[in-house]
């Protein structure tokens, strides 16, 4: 039985469909976790795959990308956010979102090579309220960015700031297995995330009820996330890696 670890949140529901209801994937077991535990299940070698941020793959002791896809942006990702009420240059402090290491480094290469500031850096409380200092901001990702941006004069969309650096997409996390998969699981498992992504009408009506009312999952899934992992995306996570060096 091979043990996966995909991500809990919405941007994956994709994914989870094709694995699930394809009938092209057997003999594998599933669980969903927030970006952070995914990584530490591959690393720990607690799970066999898992769709990891990308920037714990060095960490992982024999990484292999396994898949045509991951959760990238070519544009607005919309959920992983930097948010403040002052403008970039007046930022002290970042409280950061430690679900996912990914969007912790992209944020520091960002501040360092793009945006020019020096801030100091925390770990944010699971309890904060929003209630932040001036001169303070913080990353969120995931689902609760949903319902975040309305408390927040200044709103930073990391993807599209890297875009705009770069002019290269982003990878934010990408299948990665840690030992040798059959080739033809990973055939399957292809195949059922393909499913998953050319279903997104039928993703979105099984998971309805896992889905606010107020947010519109289909044009999210359509137009936020980038799903193919395709060459400029992986030309992307190359430069991503080269940044990481210096941080």
């Amino acid at each position: 039985m091979i043990k996966i670890s995909a991500v809990s949140y919405l941007n994956t529901f994709p994914f989870i469909y094709g694995m699930e209801n394809s009938g092209l994937l057997h003999g594998f077991e599933i669980e969903k976790d927030v970006p952070a535990l995914c990584a530490e299940k591959l690393i720990a070698n607690k799970a066999d795959i898992g769709l990891v941020p990308v920037a714990v793959i060095p960490l992982i002791k024999t990484p292999c990308i396994i898949t045509d896809f991951c959760i990238g942006a070519t544009g607005k990702v919309k959920t992983v956010l930097l948010l403040s009420n002052q403008s970039l240059d007046k930022i002290t402090k970042i409280y950061l979102d430690f679900e996912s290491r990914t969007s912790v480094q992209l944020v520091k290469v960002l501040s360092k090579h793009y945006w020019k500031i020096n801030p100091q850096w925390e770990k944010l409380s699971n309890d904060f309220d929003h209630n932040f200092k001036e001169g303070e901001a913080v990353v969120l990702i995931g689902d609760k960015t949903f319902t975040a941006t309305e408390k927040y004069s200044y709103i930073y969309d990391l993807a599209s700031e890297w875009i705009q650096f770069t002019s290269l997409p982003f990878v934010f996390a990408a299948w990665v297995a840690n030992k040798e998969i059959p080739d033809t699981f990973v055939t399957d498992l292809n195949a059922a995330l393909k499913f998953g992504i050319n279903h997104i009408n039928e993703t979105v009506s099984a998971y309805k009820k896992s889905i606010p009312s107020t947010i519109d999952a289909k044009d999210y899934f359509i137009n936020n996330i980038s799903y193919q992992l395709d060459e400029a995306k992986r030309k992307g996570m190359a430069l991503f890696f080269d940044y990481l060096k210096g941080i």
